[in-house]
């Protein structure tokens, strides 16, 4: 029986998206020292995450509550297997970057159609059954697919760099934040820019830490890149469970 009186996802707030931005960037190091360093293959790395994505996606819908481990658990293998999948499309099927980047947009369009015809809502903080977290994962997976592709298409299509490319999302996203705060404009269509948009800085700044010099890279390589930022998020996370517990706490006393 389902419980719809408790809230499964967390609250938009910064540290959402410091955690966000370390787990993405955690994706693209990952997933590329799973298909490439340790010389899975891309298909091999996406059965495998997407086998872990489904069995802690299983877990998390069960437990119909926010716990922050186990969401950031499952948010981070759909950074993996999104980064797989995107470098799939590209260099397995030879869509390419643009093509790739159009047809996820299409489908990420289409899973939110079908949400909002569901649910009635597309809100991101407001998450009560089983139906509405299923549709929340499903396009948590495909946004965070399409900022791999969309990375790679500034990064290499464009031929901007890893580094520029960063930079130049980093720039789009100050002007998103300045909206959020200063204009109309929906919070919720600004909350998808900004999720996919972190996706490709993520992407973008993991390629400029691993790749080799000659590749415009920092040649940092993929495991002890995986390391540093498997730390950060691991620190974040705990963070975020400490100020949980801190605030359930007081609740409690108050009552």
């Amino acid at each position: 029986m389902q419980n719809t009186n408790v809230n499964r996802v967390p609250a938009i707030v910064t540290l959402y998206w410091v955690i966000k931005i370390a787990a993405t960037t955690l994706g693209e190091t990952g997933a590329d020292m799973f298909s490439m360093t340790y010389e899975l293959g891309y298909g091999a790395t996406i059965l495998l995450f997407l086998s872990l994505f489904v069995l802690l996606l299983g877990i998390k819908i069960m437990r119909q509550r926010y716990e922050a481990i186990l969401y950031w658990l499952v948010f981070t293998a759909t950074t993996i297997v999104g980064t797989a999948i995107s470098d799939y499309i590209d260099r397995t099927l030879q869509l390419g970057y643009t093509w790739g980047s159009l047809l996820l947009l299409a489908l990420l369009l289409v899973i939110l159609f079908f949400w909002w015809l569901k649910e009635k809502s597309i809100n991101v903080e407001q998450i009560y059954t089983n139906s509405a977290e299923f549709y929340y994962w499903m396009a948590f997976l495909i946004a965070n697919t399409l900022g791999t592709a969309a990375g790679d298409f500034l990064a290499d299509e464009l031929e901007i760099g890893f580094k520029t490319s960063a930079l130049f999302i980093s720039l789009v996203l100050l002007v998103i934040v300045g909206l959020h705060y200063l204009s109309r404009i929906s919070g919720t269509l600004l909350f998808w820019l900004a999720f996919v948009l972190t996706r490709p800085f993520g992407a973008t700044f993991g390629d400029w830490l691993t790749k080799p010099l000659d590749h415009g890279g920092l040649d940092l390589g993929t495991v002890y890149s995986s390391l540093f930022f498997g730390v950060i998020l691991i620190l974040a996370i705990a963070f975020e469970v400490r100020q949980t517990r801190q605030s359930q706490f007081l609740e409690n006393k108050r009552v």
